[in-house]
């Protein structure tokens, strides 16, 4: 079971890669701050699966709701900065022609 439990972990472990690359490369910063929720909750299943390969889920779900509590937080946090960035500069994140359609 292990080795089921295992392989689903380097699944996720290689299902990161393109998020990597979008936080890297993402035009917006909104792509990136998808990149890293995604990445965040892959490290929480990855935390869940270690716990239950170790036989220590108890322990692991802790740290899993934990790292998915900060990861969530931290999101809220980045896009509130960003709503009150976008109001002092609109064009920030390339939305000053949307902008000003909506002035009309």
């Amino acid at each position: 079971m292990n080795t089921f439990f295992g392989s689903v972990a380097l699944v996720l472990m290689i299902l990161m890669v393109p998020m990597i690359y979008r936080i890297i490369s993402g035009p917006t910063v909104i792509d990136r701050m998808i990149g890293l929720n995604v990445i965040g909750a892959k490290t929480t299943i990855l935390l869940l699966l270690i716990g239950i390969m170790s036989d220590q889920i108890s322990m692991f779900v802790d740290l899993a709701l934990t790292y998915s509590l900060l990861n969530f937080i931290s999101s809220l946090a980045c896009a509130r900065f960003i709503q009150r960035r976008r109001s002092l500069v609109p064009d920030l994140l390339g939305l000053a022609a949307d902008q000003k359609e909506y002035n009309r």
